[in-house]
């Protein structure tokens, strides 16, 4: 029976590349001149340091712009809240790895609400997708690609 796993992975090596290129450009940026702040990843969370909140966020879309042309969603960094440290203000940035049980669960309830002839099933932080038809899978697969739960998800696995 044909299958796939629907997962929520961060490529950890455009996500280092991303950082890079955001670090390059705040040392080229003409508004950020004479202004202490840093872009550091820090194993699955990226620490965003600057004087003033306003200039955190242009950091973190600085980081956004190139993560989005290194292929990652967006959607994947949740930013945290700002913690004050001095003259410095720092937000961290979490990366979603894995899908959370209550999203999970409400994946397989939207792929059985669907009436598509297939089954789901939570195996730990992914969700497999079992059916008889090919067709029936990739319907499955843009569902799931046009709900809005608030994460991207990938789909590997795919067996015939």
């Amino acid at each position: 029976m044909p299958s796939f796993d629907i997962v929520s992975e961060i490529e950890m090596s455009e996500a280092k590349n991303a950082v890079e290129n955001a670090k390059r450009e705040l040392e080229t940026r003409y508004d950020f001149r004479g202004v202490d702040a840093k872009i550091e990843l820090k194993d699955e969370l990226i620490e965003l340091t600057a004087e003033a909140e306003q200039q955190v966020m242009q950091l973190f879309d600085m980081f956004a712009s190139k993560a989005s042309k290194r292929g990652l969603d967006v959607n994947s960094f949740e930013i945290q809240k700002a913690d004050l440290h001095g003259k410095y203000v720092t937000r961290q940035v979490t990366m979603k790895q894995g899908i959370a049980k209550d999203i999970a669960k409400k994946l397989v309830k939207l792929i059985k609400d669907s009436k598509i002839k297939v089954q789901a099933a939570i195996q730990g932080e992914e969700v497999r997708v079992t059916g008889k038809k090919r067709d029936d899978l990739q319907q499955v697969m843009q569902l799931v690609r046009e709900a809005e739960l608030g994460q991207p998800f990938q789909f590997k696995n795919f067996r015939d």
